[in-house]
């Protein structure tokens, strides 16, 4: 007789989180920043533990004047940093300018920091198999060699040990220009994909930006619209749950069609960053505690309404709602 794996975690995940400084203006002209911290992955943590799961994060922090602050940070979240150590380095900085129309500007400063130090010696096999869900991306694929090679190493583990595999492939061309030395890293990204995909139980691509990544010979991606994308990425052979912001989710597998799940309008949008991410946490919060995909869509929706009311990569926790006073006859 075989007995269920205990897994005390309920999420985990890989990846950089750095240093957010903000302006309420343009940059260069701001006399004062606020301090924050984001990263793709860590931004999915925060969300997915303030719904009450158990998370954990996989890391490396630098020993700068932020590092014991971002630890302390994750951890009043409910995080757990255990592999999140301090180590000898600097932590990325990004920087968010406001511009007078209302569009926003990301400078980076994140070349050489601790983070992109990632290996697969990073990746411990016990944690990952503590956990139900890993969660993975494509910007920890991007910021170096060894980061990408850690985040092969944790799929592979999570396969052996039974641990579900989520990633977002969250192309950013910039961040694979670099690494590839071309215009647009595109053909770089691309096999970082592939190479991760045996090991993917649920893809998390956004549309339009992720788009880029599918096969030129199978779809014209300029044309394809969110659902032809949504199949296209399940003909890969796996269970796919697309973003497209306002326009909603698309949840497909092999050989379905896709089944889509509106978003409610969002009348006071204030900062999109981080809004997938939010949905990310959500999502994968609401397939762990036995909801349907469907029913995880809209929960994950919900939290990323809550994320652009408000500005930054992670928004303030939701204030829980009032019950209606009881009135007597």
């Amino acid at each position: 007789m075989t007995h269920p794996v205990h897994r005390p975690l309920d999420l985990i995940a890989l990846g950089e989180c750095m240093v957010e400084l903000r302006a309420d203006g343009p940059l260069g002209d701001a006399l004062q920043l606020t301090r924050a911290c984001g990263g793709d992955t860590l931004n999915a943590l925060v969300s997915a533990a303030r719904l009450g799961s158990r998370c954990g994060f996989i890391s490396r922090v630098g020993s700068d004047p932020f590092g014991h602050g971002l630890r302390r940070a994750w951890q009043a979240e409910g995080i757990d940093v255990t592999h999140a150590p301090l180590v000898d380095g600097e932590n990325g900085v990004y920087f968010i300018s406001l511009h007078a129309d209302g569009e926003r500007e990301f400078t980076y400063r994140r070349a050489g920091s601790a983070a992109t130090h990632l290996s697969p010696a990073d990746v411990d096999a016990a944690y990952v198999a503590a956990s139900r869900t890993l969660l993975l991306s494509g910007i920890t694929q991007a910021i170096s060699a060894s980061a990408q090679a850690a985040t092969r190493h944790a799929a592979q583990l999570a396969r052996q040990c039974g641990t579900r595999v989520a990633f977002d492939p969250n192309y950013r061309p910039r961040l694979w220009a670099d690494r590839a030395g071309d215009g647009t890293g595109l053909d770089a990204a691309r096999a970082a994909l592939h190479e991760l995909l045996p090991f993917v139980d649920l893809l998390l691509p956004s549309f339009p930006a992720d788009a880029a990544l599918l096969d030129h010979s199978a779809l014209d991606h300029t044309s394809v619209d969110a659902p032809g994308a949504a199949r296209a990425f399940a003909a890969l052979g796996v269970t796919v749950a697309l973003k497209a912001g306002a326009g909603g989710a698309w949840l497909c597998s092999p050989h379905a069609d896709p089944q889509h799940v509106p978003a409610p309008p969002v009348p006071d949008v204030l900062d999109t960053t981080g809004a997938g991410d939010a949905w990310n946490g959500a999502f994968l919060h609401a397939l762990t505690h036995a909801h349907t995909p469907e029913q995880a869509a809209r929960a994950a929706h919900a939290c990323a309404a809550h994320a652009i009311r408000h500005r930054g990569a992670l928004p303030p926790p939701p204030v829980p709602s009032r019950p209606h006073p009881e009135t007597h006859a």
